[in-house]
């Protein structure tokens, strides 16, 4: 088996596969990732799962030189990194068809959305070339910063944190080249968008848009760059050292023209972010009216006003949504007044709906322009890029969702990293020793539950009619899950958390994977409700703004729907029900993100914060499987497929079961048997390095059957080529010789025609006028006259043989003596032939025939060229001691003669009777006369000859009917100069005797 030289054992830090760990245990496990850590060595493997750690400065390993070094090499060949994994996922989807998801997974500030983004500028950069794909990567590309501009913010953990989460699809041709994608985003944070944690801020656009526009663009929106100006901008945060705000804002316009917005899309897009700013400067003030119900009005309609203008809409009908609220039952509408504090809710959830819907419409509009343009079967490649476990000082309904979709995600690795790979070994009959890990199964089942679960009575509660608060919702949770053992409160029935001070009255903890979680309850139920007064949607539809309508659609009076909408909670319950769905139909490729520290510092490793997220992600329990298992398992017809062509038994076509075909494949190979073992319907391989093997020789193999094919093809090709030369050659030559023998007869008539007049002239004219003839050619005509004279004279004999011809005697009559030569020649060649009887051309033919055969490979060949073919050398018709073998012959004798057989024994020859027809040759006994051997010409197989100055010749026979003729001859002392030779499988065709 071919060696593959893995770097994962040499000259390396540490160790770069947990697998190969020894000793293993978790603090070995620690101090590994930290050694490697503190040589900047930030991934580390556990078989083909990636661990990052978040080295939180920039790292020169992401370059090109770098890209192209992972291009198309083995998972374990180089050291460890992300553009391994991607590489692989990569080539999986190009080569076998095989659709990926890449999920990233870990804490908030683990360094997940950098992941992501080095997955996609890793598989854009070695994918295809060309305008139309460059176009498509390019997009894809820019969505990224486009997104995180509307969807990321600075939090407490990580300066750049997914407050949404997002899962792209990207889809290839069959050459693996990208067509374009679909993006999926979950949940967006909105809350943050009207209230930010103490040392958080909002979203990075608001920033962004403050600091990098233009004056003139800032004056069409009606902004000042003054952060402090706008109630919503949290002001102890507004500035972060490592985020430049104004080039970004830039790289963000730049994006969008990529992405194909156009550019009133974009300042509809700029003029609704500048509204959800200016809404939080909207203040209210109470007013008394006649019936003793207090009425909210607008403080100061300046900002009202400019909202207005932005929106296009009238300044009276949003004040009025404000300072109103219309309720509608059984087609009947009721007016009532919102006081102050419900007026406040209303401007907070018409900006959350406002900002939440438009950054929906930028997912959808970017899905426009990079999905797919063409309908043909594409390969998926998804990246899951989704907010990460989340433990804050205050936690709310938002960490608790956020907390639940990382639960499903974790349940996701489980399964198929720990779980499914287990049972399948148990499937395939493989023996196994279970390894026993943490199933968060009953935790998600606490969340989903369709009866019992948190998300099922949230709704309940919010559907429910009567006063619901967060203190209902809470006293159900405490009834429902009270016996729990993920569940604890302090006012659960005999719970023993009732003095528990760490945990306040209107909180509950859940114990999730990653740890133990304290919710707050207050805001749960609205925040769950996600409710819009119908005042305000219809007050949106109103708007002249072309993108107004398009996300308030509900505001239509025309298509009122007084169904309630489905609550927060439900939609994204659903929604991660789907995602979980599609995750499953494709292959999955883990990057478990690390966070060092809490301090978002370089070169600091936190040994208790790491070794928690270990335990939570459940690292040990993966390298445990994986030391135990296989490294590589598949269907025997896909294997056997993949590499049939390393066996001759297997290549090209395999009729036997698939299993026996791959036992053969391996057999052959010398793979040794403690490398691999044999399920019910996989194959499973323990080592990488065996793998690797098999794929290298795959390779190989694959260049000389390409070597091959092309062998065949150029060689058709150029037969091809070589006939159609032929053909044209052929169709030249022909013209060629027509226009040849036109030019030389043309010649020749003209010069006859010369020699004609001139002698006709002179025959029939005076003494004058062969005087003024002689006169007019001068001596040329004499020259004539006395060239043809002396030829008559010099004519040479009329043998065919004769290559003798009178020498020229004159210059310029060149071409006329060598044609008058050449016409002569062919004159008595024909008179010779015309001498020729047909019993002399058929003795030439043959003797032509015999040159053809033997001449100057026998070396008494010349002396046997003036003695005739005579053939019954015995006069069997005449001789009456031959007439009994005369009887016994029904065919025509074509040789009769007198041969010595050799005995291959002693060497001493017996004499036989030779007889050869056009069906048989026959052996018979000198003196009985007697037939010793008749055997059809079809079943001589060849005739050898020597070729010494002897008369010996052999007869090979086929085997025919289990007899083997082997005959040596050597020919009688009256005929020493004559052997016969024939025509394997036909008749005798002109028997040729020669020495």
């Amino acid at each position: 088996l071919i060696e593959v030289k893995t770097s994962l054992l040499d000259n390396m830090i540490g160790v770069g596969d947990m697998v190969l760990l020894e000793p293993l245990s978790e603090n070995s496990f620690i101090q590994n990732l930290k050694n490697r850590f503190d040589h900047d060595e930030i991934y580390t493997y556990i078989g083909t799962v990636v661990i990052s750690i978040n080295p939180y400065q920039s790292l020169p390993i992401y370059t090109a030189d770098k890209v192209e070094e992972y291009r198309n090499r083995n998972f374990y060949e180089l050291n460890p990194h992300i553009y391994a994994l991607a590489d692989e996922a990569y080539r999986s989807l190009r080569d076998q068809d095989k659709d990926q998801c890449i999920l990233i997974t870990g804490e908030s500030g683990a360094g997940k959305t950098e992941a992501s983004k080095l997955v996609m500028s890793y598989v854009a950069a070695v994918c295809g070339k060309g305008q139309e794909v460059n176009k498509v990567k390019e997009q894809l590309l820019q969505s990224n910063p486009v997104l995180e501009a509307f969807g990321n913010a600075k939090t407490v953990r990580n300066d750049n944190s997914s407050r949404f989460g997002k899962y792209m699809d990207i889809e290839f041709d069959f050459k693996g080249d990208p067509l374009g994608g679909v993006i999926s985003n979950y949940l967006l944070e909105k809350s943050r968008v009207v209230k930010q944690p103490r040392g958080e801020r909002n979203f990075h656009i608001f920033y962004q848009l403050l600091s990098g526009a233009s004056d003139d663009l800032l004056k069409r929106l009606k902004l000042e760059r003054d952060v402090s100006k706008y109630n919503y901008l949290s002001l102890d945060s507004a500035v972060v050292s490592d985020l430049d705000d104004g080039a970004n804002f830039r790289i963000i316009m730049d994006a969008m023209k990529t992405v194909c917005f156009m550019d009133n899309e974009v300042q509809s897009v700029l003029e609704l972010v500048a509204a959800v700013m200016k809404l939080g400067n909207i203040e209210f003030k109470s007013e008394s009216r006649v019936n003793g119900f207090d009425e909210s009005r607008v403080e100061d309609n300046n900002d009202l006003k400019e909202i207005c203008e932005l929106l296009g809409i009238e300044q009276i009908v949003l004040e009025r949504a404000f300072s109103s609220r219309t309720l509608e039952a059984k087609q009947e509408k009721v007016s009532t007044t919102l006081n102050v504090a419900q007026a406040y809710y209303a401007r907070d959830a018409l900006a959350k709906n406002l900002y939440s819907r438009l950054f929906s419409w930028l997912v959808t509009r970017i899905n426009e322009s990079i999905k797919a343009q063409t309908k043909q079967s594409k390969k998926v490649m998804g990246v899951l890029d989704i907010y990460g476990f989340e433990i804050f000082e205050n936690n709310s309904f938002e960490q608790f969702i956020i907390n639940y979709c990382n639960e499903k995600l974790q349940q996701i690795f489980i399964d198929l990293t720990l779980h499914e790979e287990q049972e399948e070994y148990i499937r395939e009959g493989i023996e196994w020793k279970n390894i026993e890990y943490f199933n968060n199964a009953v935790i998600c089942d606490l969340i989903e539950n369709n009866n019992k679960g948190i998300l099922a009575m949230l709704d309940d509660e919010c559907l429910r009619p009567g006063t619901v608060t967060d203190e209902t919702f809470l006293d159900k949770l405490n009834t429902v899950c009270a016996g729990h053992h993920h569940f604890e409160s302090r006012h659960c029935t005999n719970s023993q958390f009732l003095t528990d001070h760490t945990l306040p009255h209107n909180c509950f903890r859940i114990q999730h994977y990653a740890g133990k979680v304290l919710y707050c309850v207050e805001g749960f139920v609205d925040k769950n409700n996600d409710l819009l007064y119908r005042d305000l949607s219809q007050a949106m539809y109103k708007a002249r703004h072309p993108l107004i309508k398009l996300l308030f659609p509900e505001g239509d009076p025309s298509k009122m729907n007084l169904k309630r909408p489905p609550t927060a909670g439900f939609q994204f319950r659903a929604s991660v029900g789907t995602l979980m769905k599609n995750l499953q139909t494709k292959n999955p490729n883990y990057i478990r993100c690390i966070k060092p520290n809490d301090k978002k510092a370089a070169r600091i490793f936190t040994e208790t914060l790491v070794r928690h997220q270990v335990r939570y992600l459940g690292l040990m329990e993966n390298v445990r499987v994986r030391r135990a298992g296989y490294a590589f398992r598949q269907l025997y017809k896909p294997c056997l497929e993949r590499y049939k062509m390393l066996c001759q038994q297997t290549w090209p076509h395999w009729r036997g079961p698939a299993r026996e075909g791959v036992e053969m494949l391996l057999n052959s190979l010398q793979v040794p048997k403690e490398e691999f073992c044999y399920g019910c319907s996989k194959i499973f391989i323990r080592n990488p390095k065996t793998l690797f093997a098999l794929e290298k020789k795959r390779r190989e193999c694959l260049e000389v059957l390409a070597a091959v094919i092309q062998k065949i093809y150029r060689g058709w090709k150029q037969r091809k080529h070589f006939l159609l030369m032929k053909k044209s050659q052929v169709v030249v030559a022909a013209w060629y010789r027509r226009y040849s023998q036109q030019k030389k007869f043309q010649k020749i008539r003209i010069c006859a025609i010369i020699v004609q007049s001139l002698i006709r002239r002179w025959k029939v004219g005076s003494l004058k006028d062969k005087v003024d003839i002689f006169r007019i050619g001068g001596a040329v005509v004499q020259w004539i006259q006395k060239y043809f004279l002396d030829l008559k004279k010099k004519i040479p004999s009329m043998s065919p043989i004769d290559k003798t011809w009178p020498p020229q005697p004159y210059q310029f009559l060149e071409g006329t003596h060598k044609e008058l030569g050449r016409i002569f020649h062919l004159w008595r060649c024909k008179k010779y032939r015309d001498q020729f009887t047909e019993q002399k051309k058929a003795i030439y033919e043959e003797k032509l025939d015999a040159s053809t055969i033997f001449k100057d490979k026998k070396a008494l060949y010349p002396g046997s060229v003036s003695q005739p073919f005579k053939g019954d050398y015995l006069e069997i018709n005449q001789n009456p001691k031959y007439s009994k073998l005369k009887g016994l012959l029904e065919e025509k004798v074509i040789l009769a003669d007198v041969v010595h057989k050799i005995n291959r024994a002693n060497g001493k020859g017996t004499a036989r009777l030779f007889l050869l027809t056009k069906k048989h040759f026959v052996l018979a006994d000198l003196k009985s006369v007697q037939i010793k051997a008749t055997v059809p010409l079809p079943d001589l197989a060849s005739v050898a000859v020597s070729s010494q100055s002897d008369g010996f010749f052999a007869l090979k026979i086929k085997e025919v009917n289990n007899v083997d003729f082997r005959v040596r001859v050597q020919v009688q002392k009256a005929f020493p100069n004559y052997v016969a030779t024939c025509i394997v499988g036909t008749i005798v065709i002109n028997p040729i005797w020669c020495v």
